[in-house]
């Protein structure tokens, strides 16, 4: 372990403090850091030496870590308190976020569950109903869990019959998972505790006595927010026992790296077991047969090669419904008989279209295709044989997610969202294709007052990329406007419109917001996923800097005036384009983001996202990585824009250390005025289940930042008509 060293920050930061209270209100000025030790770490890479200096911040728990880090959060804090229209902006923002909103309802057995935010409760409630028409009761309410919202709902599900819930929470934005059953009549717990539990769900028995979940092992002789995961396995728990005599259903002890999920058919009588491996897209089938014994030896394998991702939806019978990109880019949806599961025996039901297929459902003896055409749902449904039967007719160009069901429900439930438009809940009867709407937020402004149109522009290599761009209509597009651009590219996650409390506040006083579906992404099928991952990544980025420089040539804005943000694989592209062209931004804030492409693997699930970085371990990957890195880019010297850097000290997913590192780095290389700074939240993790006030506050502070350091004023006069319908 690293002796702790203790520095003179009482001095320090009664100068800091002194420093912000004399300066007027300027965007750059000379900031002070604290110093930062170097250690004279050198790691050997395929004959390549490369220095680590910061290499003990990887432990934050360490005393040393600890007085790094109450110092930087005080010379954040009292830059924070200087933000010019900090206070107005956040009560804004509030005001925005203070609607009452819904999740997508869901029917199991009897009763309708849906999940409810009456405007800025922390955590968002569980209610449950017996009638679709009635109001429904409280089921479980997270907020009463910890007096400062920090532990949240993760996952649950019902069993069949009504009687049961499982579900899981988590403290403090940790992946870690606590699982517990609640009797849905009475409210009240059993003694069932399930812990060591992460990426996972619970799929009940028909007969409702035991669900099936994934864990791991507990986590020996390192600390649990940076301990690697390996060998995840899947069990069975019975209701009313202790965890430790749940039946071991799956394992491979000669494979650490796969992990498995089991979902239980809607008749009762199979387990689907997917295998996968980290984030890799391709996965392998298995299935039990539940009429059997629940052991390892039972299970038998239905998809046997990870050569294609295969997302189970349903099974009539013996025939197993999958939708696949097995031969097919922008994917299909297949029958596979569990007798003859050969590819030669595959029905090809939907065929692979122009549009990209993200999901489909089997409810009321229908299937429901959720697809993409130019990163915007289209959502198409067809009978069983594969007859398009109608296209449903969504609202404009935004996103709709939900159609869960079973295969005999007349109706199912979904939402769709756009830009300037949260989220609407409809019912849609199945057999007739009419929605109708259940749930229709009021909101305290006019979406009629935004726009929203997709450009196409060339990348690079002269690949036509898509991208979103909304603001007010009443905007002047004099190329001065205040724009942020957001991307995330990777991992075959699509980013469509979708609703953000904080985008519209950053439209309404002003700013253009821009959002472009970047290579790595799922919006046009695997190829466009694959075109952006491993030793094309550069292809990522390329995306991201041509959207900046069409922006700026097409007159929307100026290099002074465009900020940029993206977290987690988002806050490494944020600091790959910082690293690569400091001169084309006006500020920049990574968050959470993974920024050392060397070491990103050897924490908790970082092993995982290989799949798509590839590893510093593989010589070739080695030097792409390297390439980019934004740690490893940083030059001595040189003229950074603004950055804001974001991370959370319970992040046991993109490890807090990534950015520790890279604000102590970027901190030491600035050889100009802007500042470098990093907020570290405490009490929180990757973001999931952050608490509302939270994500106000940051919301706010980066917008505040964005607004000062881009030499913009935000508009507060824009009329405020609220929506009452």
């Amino acid at each position: 372990m690293i002796a702790p060293m203790l520095y003179r920050w009482r001095w320090l930061t009664g100068f800091i403090v002194a420093l912000f209270a004399s300066a007027c209100a300027t965007t750059h000025m000379t900031m002070k850091y604290p110093d930062t030790r170097k250690c004279d770490q050198v790691d050997d890479y395929h004959g390549v030496k490369i220095a680590d200096p910061y290499r003990w911040l990887e432990n934050p728990e360490s005393p040393e870590s600890r007085t790094w880090i109450d110092a930087q959060t005080k010379i954040t804090d009292a830059w924070s308190t200087n933000l010019s229209h900090l206070g107005s902006i956040r009560a804004r923002i509030a005001q925005l976020w203070n609607y009452e909103r819904y999740g997508v309802p869901f029917r199991q057995g009897l009763r309708y569950f849906y999940v409810r935010n009456d405007g800025l409760q922390n955590q968002s409630v569980l209610y449950t109903l017996d009638h679709i028409a009635d109001a429904g009761r409280v089921l479980l309410d997270p907020n009463k869990l910890s007096a400062d919202g920090t532990v949240a709902l993760k996952g649950y599900a019902a069993s069949e019959d009504g009687r049961y819930l499982a579900y899981g929470t988590s403290a403090a934005g940790s992946d870690w998972e606590e699982w517990h059953v609640r009797d849905i009549q009475t409210g009240t717990d059993a003694s069932d505790v399930l812990k060591w539990v992460k990426f996972s769900g619970a799929s009940w028995t028909i007969d409702g006595n035991g669900f099936f979940y994934s864990r791991y092992d507990e986590p020996k002789g390192e600390a649990s927010l940076r301990s690697v995961n390996y060998f995840q396995k899947l069990y069975y728990h019975r209701v009313g026992g202790p965890q430790s005599v749940d039946v071991l259903v799956y394992e491979r002890p000669d494979q650490k790296e796969w992990g498995f999920g089991g979902e239980v058919t809607e008749d009762g009588r199979y387990l689907i077991i997917r295998s996968s491996q980290g984030t890799d897209t391709r996965e392998r089938i298995f299935y039990l047969d539940l009429n059997g014994p629940m052991t390892p030896a039972a299970v038998r394998p239905l998809l046997k090669e990870f050569d294609a991702s295969y997302q189970f939806i349903g099974n009539v019978g013996e025939t197993f419904y999958f939708v696949t990109d097995k031969d097919a880019p922008r994917g299909k949806l297949i029958a596979v008989p569990s007798a003859n599961p050969v590819p030669s025996a595959w029905k090809e039901i939907i065929p692979q279209g122009t549009s990209t297929l993200s999901t489909a459902s089997l409810v009321g003896n229908r299937l429901i295709a959720n697809t993409m055409k130019d990163a915007a749902s289209e959502v198409l449904i067809y009978s069983l044989d594969g007859r398009l039967e109608r296209k449903l007719n969504l609202p404009g160009i935004g996103s709709a997610t939900g159609f869960s069901g079973k295969s005999s429900s007349p109706e199912t439930f979904y939402s769709f969202a756009s830009f300037s438009d949260p989220s609407t809940i409809y019912r849609l009867d199945v057999s007739t294709g009419e929605s109708t709407v259940y749930r229709r937020p009021k909101v305290a402004f006019d979406p009629a007052d935004y726009v929203t149109k997709q450009v196409f522009y060339p990348s690079k290599d002269s690949t036509k990329i898509p991208m979103f761009i909304t603001m007010r209509k009443s905007l002047a597009l004099n190329g001065k406007q205040p724009t942020l651009l957001y991307g995330y590219g990777g991992f075959n996650i699509s980013l469509p419109p979708s609703f953000s409390p904080g985008i519209l506040a950053w439209m309404e006083m002003g700013g253009i917001y821009a959002q472009p579906n970047l290579r790595g992404g799922g919006e046009y099928g695997e190829a466009w996923h694959k075109a952006g991952t491993k030793l094309q990544k550069q292809n990522v980025f390329d995306d991201f800097i041509a959207a900046a420089e069409w922006l700026i040539a097409n007159n929307y804005t100026t290099q002074k005036k465009l900020g940029i943000y993206g977290r987690s694989n988002g806050g490494l592209l944020i600091g790959a384009c910082l690293t690569q062209r400091p001169d084309l931004f006006g500020a920049a804030v990574p968050a959470v983001g993974v920024l050392d492409m060397l070491r990103f693997h050897k924490f908790t699930i970082g092993w995982a996202w290989t799949s798509d970085y590839g590893s510093s371990d593989n010589a070739e990957e080695f030097r792409a990585l390297l390439a980019y890195s934004p740690l490893h880019q940083i030059k001595p010297a040189t003229h950074y824009p603004p950055t804001l850097i974001y991370t959370a000290d319970h992040d046991d997913r993109v490890v807090p250390a990534h950015s520790f590192k890279f604000a102590a780095t970027l901190q030491e290389a600035q050889g100009g005025s802007a500042p470098i700074l990093i907020r570290i939240d405490t009490k929180s993790g990757h973001g999931a289940g952050k608490p509302t006030g939270r994500q106000i506050d940051e919301a706010a502070e980066r917008y505040a930042f964005l607004f000062q350091n881009l030499n913009a004023v935000p508009d507060f006069s824009f009329k405020h008509v609220g929506r009452t319908n």
